[in-house]
């Protein structure tokens, strides 16, 4: 197979695994693709995964690639309230939780940190639609404060709330308190039940 038949069949996915390419053609030569990697057609995200090089300068792939090379995953934490604008800061590093095993990688696309949540609290995320079709999955802003609480339990007090510098105005303007109150009645956490509570009284909501 030459890199243009391939490129023609796989691009439009955007990233691909060995197994993926096997299951379709398994007598495909695996040394095609460190071929393909040293010429600077393709990249790799991590052991086993790769995307197009062409895709490194396009906005929302590095997203995209999150959901794909550890899934399942949504993107969270940090990266989701920088999305919503709810901290100041720009987040380089893609954010996500996961049902798997805590992970990183780095690789063309940037640097992806993935933190393990349990099973029953894999919810509370929306799919963000990029502009040629395709999706990758976003905690919605109330599910991605409730992640930062429950996976750095550091943050307890009122001032600790405090130095998470959430925007003010974001926090009574937007936040949906009701939303917020939800899903901490729904996991049914005495101690994740406190840190809302206390994020509440901290920012006067």
């Amino acid at each position: 197979m030459t890199y243009t038949q391939f490129y023609n069949q796989w691009h439009s996915l955007g990233c691909f695994s060995v197994n993926q390419v096997r299951a379709i053609k398994p007598t495909f030569n695996r040394s095609n693709l460190y071929q393909w990697q040293q010429a600077g057609y393709i990249v790799s995200l991590r052991q086993g995964w790769y995307a197009f090089a062409d895709y490194v300068q396009q906005p929302d792939y590095a997203r995209y690639f999150a959901g794909k090379i550890c899934a399942p995953s949504y993107i969270s934490l940090h990266t989701a309230l920088s999305f919503y604008g709810i901290i100041p800061e720009a987040v380089v590093e893609i954010t996500s939780v996961t049902t798997q095993k805590t992970c990183h990688y780095k690789n063309a696309f940037g640097q992806f940190s993935y933190q393990t949540i349990r099973p029953r609290l894999f919810w509370g995320f929306v799919p963000k639609t990029m502009r040629d079709g395709k999706q990758y999955m976003m905690a919605k802003p109330e599910k991605a404060i409730i992640d930062l609480l429950y996976l750095y339990p550091q943050y307890a007090s009122v001032e600790d709330m405090r130095e998470l510098r959430l925007d003010e105005d974001w926090m009574r303007e937007e936040l949906d308190k009701e939303q917020l109150i939800e899903y901490v009645e729904r996991i049914g956490s005495p101690a994740i039940t406190k840190r809302v509570k206390t994020l509440i009284q901290a920012y006067e909501l």
